[in-house]
């Protein structure tokens, strides 16, 4: 059983004095420090005076973050205590996360990839370039602690809907992983963020002298999956079985083939095509049963039908064989569209996974044709029967006036979910489908937006985002003790976030739940995740589910100091 609990510096690594101590963030407590533990740990003369318990730095964290002019600039603050003191970083985080979680992440997270090279201070993770690849065992080996429990791995090429960052990307991984301590309760010095720099296609990256990574166009084909493989075989060596590997913000043309290809082979899942498929199937539960509709009675639209699209497709299709519909029937519910109209078996230009959500050819053959010779989305849907729209498009603004008013002429509560990221590529602006649809529609949007005024009411705006579901899974795949991550076991995971719907009771709620309720609704996920992958066989059974509940309970690291011994 995993125990979490962080222990003291100068137990856990009695080399560890003076300065290089207060340089290694997972073990520095600062001002923190007691007297008699400045004198063991000779740090006598290095810190002021006075001793400060974490309430106390936290309030003064607080203000020097308030302090701060814009978000990148709280971002990097954040950041810059992170590579400090992660305690006191956790614990400020924790105490404010409705506020800092969106600069730590998404949306803020994405001007910090874009500008990375011009605010990098100091080394966190992995960078693993393609001109070294004979190194990357080497490399792994350089990681700062050994027990690894989660890794977050991206190669930069399709950063939120901002595009190819190259080693930028790595913003991601750091983002991601602190979520997974967070909310899932990982501890941090076993967190591990990795950026493969295969190189970048950005030109403006690439004629930038101050830019960090690898200055050349892309690899791709052969050259890219070796490299990958070669990546993923000295992980295999170098690290347990019970290791999670996440890949992030990979491209749509590469990042089904790599969970193909390895998620036999590794405890590993997608975060973009699993997770956002877990989250999104959990509002849309949530919203089905406040809107008094089964999953199935309606069609389902998707704009967009990229990686994320099609993972999302996949999991409302299970979800609606669950209901009692055929596979045909199930599928028959599922519309697409991408910038050449309603995806049909009549086009040659799908990829394998989109051509298995393609409506028949002569089902949509007499449809009208009105985006430039095309089905589009105001043609699907006025020729269907919509209660669902997503968005995963990146087109800024698509949820037409026009469109979403047809939409909500067809159905009494729409489900509408402008998801795309950041903000500035948001499908729609909550407060304007608020008012389209008369305070009828129920939204969910990718990035934070405020709450909406309406008629009186207040109209709060869930954040479909991805950090409802991965933390809480990492802390079930880390209790666990899984081996592989199923479909089924994000499925499992989505159905319980549901189940913590605020919109279940009260209709005027958000159909998603608030950040600060996350930790405790964490455990919850976890619990039907490990479970699940009790019951799938890729996790030793643990006894009663008592015992399991309090596996996940321990597991759960929480940033305090342990007392003084």
């Amino acid at each position: 059983m995993p125990t979490d609990t962080p222990t003291h510096a100068s137990d856990d690594h009695p080399h560890l004095t003076g300065m290089a101590l207060l340089d290694e963030p997972a073990y520095n407590r600062g001002t923190a420090f007691t007297e008699a533990q400045r004198t063991a740990l000779g740090l006598d003369g290095l810190l002021p005076p006075m001793v400060e318990s974490l309430d106390q730095q936290v309030n003064r964290a607080y203000k020097a973050f308030r302090r701060k002019d814009d978000n990148l600039e709280r971002h990097i603050y954040l950041r810059q205590l992170q590579d400090t003191n992660e305690t006191l970083f956790y614990r400020l985080l924790l105490d404010h996360v409705e506020e800092m979680a969106p600069v730590v992440y998404t949306p803020t997270v994405g001007q910090a990839c874009e500008q990375f090279s011009e605010i990098y201070r100091r080394p966190r993770g992995l960078f693993i370039p393609y001109p070294q690849r004979d190194k990357i065992a080497q490399m792994l080996r350089n990681r700062p602690h050994r027990d690894m429990a989660v890794s977050v791995v991206t190669d930069g090429e399709r950063i939120l809907g901002l595009g190819d960052q190259g080693v930028g990307g790595m913003s991601i991984p750091i983002g991601k992983l602190s979520l997974y301590t967070l909310i899932g309760g990982i501890p941090p010095e076993k967190t591990l963020p990795i950026v493969l720099d295969v190189g970048t296609n950005n030109e403006e990256r690439l004629r930038d002298p101050e830019y960090l990574g690898w200055h050349h166009e892309r690899i791709e084909d052969s050259a890219y999956y070796d490299f990958v493989d070669q990546f993923v075989q000295a992980v295999k060596k170098e690290f347990p079985e019970t290791l999670l590997l996440q890949w992030e913000d990979f491209a749509t043309k590469h990042a089904r083939p790599l969970l193909e290809r390895y998620q036999d082979q590794l405890l590993t899942f997608n975060d973009d095509i699993q997770g956002t498929a877990a989250v999104v199937l959990s509002c849309v539960l949530a919203g089905m049963t406040v809107a008094g509709k089964k999953l199935g009675e309606q069609d389902i639209i998707f704009l967009g039908a990229g990686s994320a699209a099609t993972g999302v497709a996949g999991y409302l299709l299970a979800a609606m064989q669950d209901n009692g519909l055929s596979e045909k029937e199930a599928r028959s519910r599922i519309f697409f569209v991408d910038i050449n109209g309603v995806l049909h078996t009549g086009r040659t230009d799908l990829s394998d996974e989109q051509q298995a959500f393609a409506q028949p050819a002569e089902r949509v053959a007499s449809w009208p044709k009105t985006i430039r010779g095309h089905t589009g989305l105001a043609d699907v849907i006025s020729q269907s029967n919509p209660g669902v729209l997503i968005g995963l498009s990146t087109v800024a603004g698509a949820f037409t006036e026009d469109i979403v008013r047809a939409l909500a002429r067809k159905t009494e509560r729409p489900l509408i979910f402008p998801l795309s990221n950041p903000t500035s590529r948001a499908e729609a602006k909550a407060e304007d489908l608020v008012r389209w649809t008369d305070g009828r529609a129920l939204v969910a949007t990718g990035s934070p937006f405020a709450p909406v005024e309406h008629e009186g009411r207040k109209v709060t705006i869930a954040q479909c985002n991805n950090v409802l579901i991965f933390p809480a899974v990492g802390l079930g795949l880390r209790a666990s003790r899984a081996r592989r991550v199923t479909d089924a076991m994000l499925i499992a995971a989505g159905r319980e976030l549901a189940r913590h719907s605020p919109a279940l009771r009260d209709p005027t709620a958000a159909l998603l739940p608030p950040l600060g309720e996350l930790r405790d609704i964490a455990r919850e996920v976890a619990f039907a995740v490990g479970r699940e992958a009790q019951r799938a066989g890729v996790a030793p059974e643990v006894g009663s589910e008592d015992e399991f509940r309090v596996q996940i309970a321990v597991s759960q690291w929480a940033p305090s100091y342990p007392a003084a011994t």
